[in-house]
């Protein structure tokens, strides 16, 4: 029952979060620091007005128009990531992922790269931001590395899963940890609340 109730502390805390980033992208939009997707098909093509438009104009219903706003950036890291046994390490894009639970290793390139897994004692349930089970089932094994990123170093483990085409993925609790500085125009990540090397 616990595990139900934090779920749903969960839920209602990223709902809170989704609501206070959808306000500021509208109030940036308003100050016309970020254009609207359909404000900026809008823009490109001005001359051929819309159905719903012309409806409007010639004195039709007008419908209900809903805002959605794709995600102006993902941000990606280039990350090293060295194997604990045998201090070898190879260079990677890691994806930061707010809406992700853990920090995850895709099961080929752990296995491409050699890194030794570590078997759970409890497989983890995996679900995919759609709400569908992962294609590669649930999480059985981690690894254990440590990660570089321009002055920082620390020893994580990772769980290992289907990821695709992501390699890596730092999560919500990586982020949390480390709060560090993002600029979102232009992707930059400074880690400035961590001690340097």
């Amino acid at each position: 029952m616990e595990k139900r109730e934090d779920e749903l502390v969960w839920i209602q805390r990223r709902k809170g979060a989704e609501r206070r980033v959808s306000e500021r992208l509208e109030k940036r939009a308003r100050e016309g620091k970020v254009a609207w997707p359909r404000e900026a098909k809008a823009q490109q093509s001005s001359a051929q007005p819309r159905e719903s438009e012309r409806a409007t104009r010639e004195g039709g219903s007008r419908k209900e128009v809903r805002r959605t706003f794709k995600i102006l950036r993902e941000v990606w890291l280039n990350i090293g990531v060295e194997k604990i046994d045998m201090h070898e390490g190879i260079m990677i894009k890691a994806l930061l992922d707010s809406g992700a639970t853990g920090m995850f290793m895709d099961r080929q390139t752990a296995a491409r790269h050699g890194f030794k897994l570590q078997k759970l004692e409890r497989p983890l349930v995996v679900k995919n931001v759609d709400s569908t089970s992962n294609s590669g089932g649930d999480i059985m094994h981690q690894v254990e590395c440590n990660m570089f990123y321009k002055g920082h170093m620390e020893r994580m483990r990772m769980d290992v899963c289907d990821l695709g085409k992501t390699k890596v993925i730092l999560g919500m609790p990586w982020l949390a940890a480390h709060n560090p500085e993002i600029d979102w125009e232009t992707g930059e990540v400074k880690m400035m609340r961590c001690l340097p090397l």
